[in-house]
This record gives C-alpha cells, structure tokens and sequence, in this order.
C-alpha cells in the first residue's frame, strides 16, 4: 500500500511540474531589456506577482530554526503537511554578493521561499539557510556555516522526514560559491564525506583571479592574489566523489558565464568525468531564481533529473 501512495504521490508531483507555464514573451522581452545585469528589485516586479502568497496550502514551515551559535545561523524547514514516505532534502544557499542577502529577502517576500515550495511541491523536504557576512566574516566563514548546517541536517532531519543520507546542496551566485568552496575543501566537513547525495552550483565562480573580482569578493577572499588558488574551488571539485550539477543563466554577467565554461571544460577533462551542465535559456542572474514555482520548468526539470539520475 506504501509504495503504491509513493506512485501516486510522484504522478502528482510530475503532473504539477508539467503545468508550470512557460515564460510569456513580453516577459522574455522585459528580461532582454534588462540585459546582462544584477538587478534584484526590478526583477523581483516582474516575478513577485506570480508567486504565491502565504499562508502556503499543504505545507509546514518552521522559521529561524538555530543551526550554530552566530546572529545569522539560522534556516527554515519546509515540509509537506501528510507525507506518505521519507523524502530527499534540498538545502538552499542564497546570494548577496558576500556582504548582504537572506533565506528571505523580505519579512513579506515569496524570495526564496518559492524555492522551498517548488521542493516540497517536487517530493523534497526543504531546508532555506543563510550565513556570517563579510567583511565582517570573511573567508572560510560560508564553508564552515554549511558545515554546520549540513551537520545540523544529517542530525536533525529524520524527525522531519527528511532522509540523511539524500541531502542535496544547492546555492545561487555568492551562495553557489559557498557550496563549491564546501564541496572542494575536504577539511571543512563535519559528516563524513561530506554529508551529500549531490551539489548544485547556479552561477557561481569556481575560480577566483581567472575573472575580475568585485568588491563583494575581494571583502570576502581578501585583497592579495596570491591566496587566491588555495582559496578557490575548482581544484577541489574536480577531485570530489560528490556528484556535481552546474548551471548559469544565458544573460548572466559575462563573468559567470566565463566560469560556468571553465569548470564545465575542466570536469570534462577530469578524473570524475563531466559535471552536469545546463545553460538557462531567456533568462538573467536573478529571474533564474525567481521564476522558480512560478513560470518555466528548465532549470528545475534539470535539478529533478540530477536527483533521479544520481549525476
């Protein structure tokens, strides 16, 4: 009987990701206008209004759940109201160029929540973190904060049907730059092998001094260049074990672009073979985030695949 409600329970999931609607092409449109930019607020005007709005239907969350002893060693745990089965994690690392940015951009705002509500909508148990600041915390602090919150995961969420040993990590931007740096350096893990089923990297930069750097990074990784190899991932991800996922988006920044490219070439070239590597059609740096359980299943589908697949 079990297994016949997981079947059921994964039909349901399928059918609801089918009917996500494509984007529309005046948004497509409004998107090319914006060009290759960072630019959260008029992004988020385009994707807020799409996005559902609390209390979320069938869905529990529990707020500001403490994972170490800093102000912002916090994260959020959504779950499924009934749950049939145990189910895999996704753990969730935001943005903010390493000196701003939270699991929620606002007290109102459906950013990022909408991630958590597309997991739990997809057969996950979401976990939304964030983590220190620099300058104020600067390198490693991001890879020792997803230490604690992998550790605090493996831990703790069983009791929330969630499965340890099916945890995947994924990250955006500065927060994709935390995954690798976790993933990568072996000496920061607190779970052996690094507590993960998978890692996803969504625009990140994988290594530091290859592009120019801005301010948010150097405040993060410090000023003298040549810390920069032991301090960047690529090296270290092209040794792991853990399976890797990658995307950029196609109107991102150049620069990422540029490292998306390296560490796709470069994995390819590797021991391990090549790393899952998806280029996000028609949109930015940030509508790739904030489109997700709104409008569009390309990046999504391609995450639900890594999962079933195991690479």
């Amino acid at each position: 009987m079990t297994s016949l409600l997981a079947v059921i329970a994964n039909l349901v999931v399928s059918t609801a990701s089918a009917q996500q609607a494509p984007m529309s092409e005046d948004l497509v449109w409004k998107l090319l206008e914006m060009g290759r930019v960072v630019d959260p607020p008029k992004t988020a005007a385009l994707f807020a209004p799409m996005q559902q709005k609390e209390p979320y239907q069938g869905v529990k969350i529990e707020r500001d759940v403490k994972y170490g002893p800093a102000d912002r060693h916090l994260l959020d745990v959504f779950t499924p109201e009934t749950a049939t089965s145990t189910r895999p994690v996704l753990i969730f690392v935001h943005g903010g160029a390493f000196i701003s940015g939270n699991k929620r951009t606002t007290p109102t705002s459906p950013f990022y929540d909408n991630v958590m509500l597309w997991a739990v909508n997809n057969g996950f148990v979401g976990v939304n973190t964030t983590y220190r600041l620099a300058p104020q915390s600067p390198y490693p602090a991001g890879a020792e904060d997803l230490a604690a919150v992998v550790a605090w995961v493996t831990a703790r969420i069983g009791e929330r049907g969630g499965d340890p040993a099916r945890v995947y990590l994924m990250g955006h931007s500065a927060g994709a730059i935390h995954v690798a740096n976790y993933v990568s350096h072996p000496e920061f893990h607190k779970v052996k092998g690094g507590g993960l089923a998978g890692a996803v990297m969504v625009s990140g930069f994988y290594e530091m001094g290859a592009t120019p750097l801005g301010d948010g990074e150097i405040a993060y990784f410090g000023s003298d260049p040549s810390r920069y190899d032991e301090r960047s991932s690529l090296q270290g991800l092209l040794a792991t074990k853990i399976p890797l996922m990658i995307a950029a988006a196609e109107l991102d920044p150049p620069r990422f672009v540029e490292q998306f490219n390296l560490l796709k070439q470069a994995t390819c070239k590797g021991p391990n073979g090549c790393a899952r590597a998806t280029m996000v059609p028609q949109h930015s740096h940030m509508s790739e985030m904030y489109s997700i359980n709104a409008v569009g299943t390309h990046l999504t589908d391609e995450i639900l695949d890594f999962v079933k697949a195991g690479k």
